[in-house]
């Protein structure tokens, strides 16, 4: 005999994280302030004649460009949360406009290591005051929009911060999270974190050619800060292509603390499923056989207190 939840349910299910607003609201703004000195580093080098204005202007519009990737994300997800069309919500379409991020992020590193690469074999004059102050204005700005899109919690670890929720006959849906890690914000913070390193490796470089004639230590540095933003493209893809492929990292606990809750008496888990359905929801499906079955109302009550179980459905079947 088997007990299962139902088809349908007539609750939603909204997965989206509890920052999701506000990060929205910050990403855009993000957007606005890079594409405003984007067109003023563009304008004023093209009146001026600067080149290090102008390819800095351009080179900023490639991360305007791919924040872009993230603020429609979080607007296509909040606007499309309660679409049924959408099984389990919109709470990972973060994670794959992240994934989309992290290639354009190798591109760009990939990109910037080419170019260093080149003026290596063939160096160019650099204008040393001038191309200074694009770097200190375009650190200046990357700092701001960093310290705006940084992110105010940690990962959230299970195992030990437990509340009660309230049940529903076919599903569990706990609606207040603690925060877990928004790949969509990270993907954003790490385009402005990437454009703040290549200023600061630049300035650096640069305050050493003008004062030793070391025109090579540009290149140099542009080589060391493709390296490190390859890096943090790796790092992103791997956690988001995780996410939306439905994989558990070794440190989440949550199919183990499940079991520990629900195994004993006679009662034994025979199929047991767990995924990220959005920053802090988790869904489960979970498989009970035992010779002396509780209700399905009965192991849901055992659940309540894993707070990161967001949907959960319970298959009994007597032994």
């Amino acid at each position: 005999m088997t007990t299962s939840t139902r088809l349908q349910s007539p609750h939603d299910h909204v997965f989206l994280g509890d920052n999701h607003a506000r990060n929205e609201r910050r990403t855009w703004l993000v957007i606005v302030i890079t594409a405003t000195m984007m067109v003023i580093e563009i304008a004023a080098g093209s009146v001026y004649g600067s080149m290090a204005l102008v390819a800095d202007g351009w080179h900023m519009s490639t991360h305007a460009a791919a924040m872009l990737i993230a603020a429609l994300a979080y607007m296509f997800a909040r606007k499309n949360a309660r679409n049924p069309r959408f099984t389990f919500g919109t709470g990972k379409l973060g994670d794959l406009a992240a994934f989309g991020s992290a290639v354009v992020l190798a591109l760009i590193a990939l990109l910037i290591g080419w170019e260093s690469l080149m003026r290596l074999y063939s160096p160019v004059a650099i204008d040393f005051p001038q191309a200074i102050t694009v770097a200190v204005v375009g650190l200046g700005v990357n700092l701001l929009c960093a310290w705006l899109l940084r992110d105010d919690h940690t990962h959230h670890h299970h195992g030990h911060d437990h509340r009660h929720a309230h049940d529903h006959d076919d599903d569990r849906h706990v609606h207040h999270h603690p925060a877990a890690t928004d790949n969509n914000l990270r993907a954003a913070y790490l385009h402005v974190l990437a454009d703040a390193l290549t200023s600061v490796l630049a300035i650096a470089a640069l305050i050493l050619g003008s004062l030793y004639g070391w025109n090579w230590m540009d290149p140099a540095m542009g080589i060391v800060g493709g390296l490190v933003i390859a890096r943090w493209s790796w790092g992103l893809m791997r956690d988001t292509g995780a996410v939306l492929l439905d994989y558990l990292p070794p440190h989440e606990d949550l199919p183990q603390e499940i079991r520990d809750i629900i195994e004993g008496d006679g009662d034994e888990i025979v199929d047991l499923h767990v995924w990220q359905l959005g920053p802090g929801h988790h869904g489960a499906i979970v498989s009970v056989r035992s010779p002396a079955p509780l209700t399905v109302a009965a192991y849901k009550a055992k659940l309540s207190a894993i707070h990161d179980l967001s949907h959960v459905t319970i298959e009994v079947q007597a032994a």
